[in-house]
């Protein structure tokens, strides 16, 4: 039988101590987030974990564009464009404008586009 080695950065990281660090866990917990912070913040970051998400959102940081151009930019239907921006749309990543007959999309603000910015920092580091 094959001997494995396993490093020991691959084994679980386990606390033994019995210290608690009040004062630490007091600081902390008084800037902890209150109510529904983090659940508000996780389905925001939930909108940037899906690749077509985030193609529309590189694509309209790029230009405004409407659900026809999306669709032909990305290869899609634009029933599937339009079920992506409706997400986007409840989350305020993205907004619209309409001109006539045709709805224009654009990023809901320069927040979402340093989201996407450090975050491609983050990977490219």
């Amino acid at each position: 039988m094959a001997t494995v080695k396993i490093s020991a950065s691959a084994l679980p990281v386990k606390c033994d101590c019995v210290v608690i660090h009040e004062e630490v866990v007091s600081k902390v917990s008084d800037l902890m987030l209150k109510g529904d912070d983090f659940s508000a913040l996780a389905n925001l970051y939930k909108m940037f974990s899906d690749s077509t998400r985030m193609k529309i959102l590189w694509a309209l940081q790029c230009n405004e564009m409407c659900v026809c151009d999306l669709a032909v930019l990305l290869d899609m239907t634009k029933s599937a464009i339009s079920h992506q921006l409706k997400s986007l749309r409840l989350t305020n990543l993205v907004k619209s404008r309409k001109d006539g007959k045709i709805v224009y999309y654009s990023l809901a603000d320069d927040h979402v586009k340093l989201i996407f910015d450090n975050g491609l920092a983050h990977i490219y580091e």
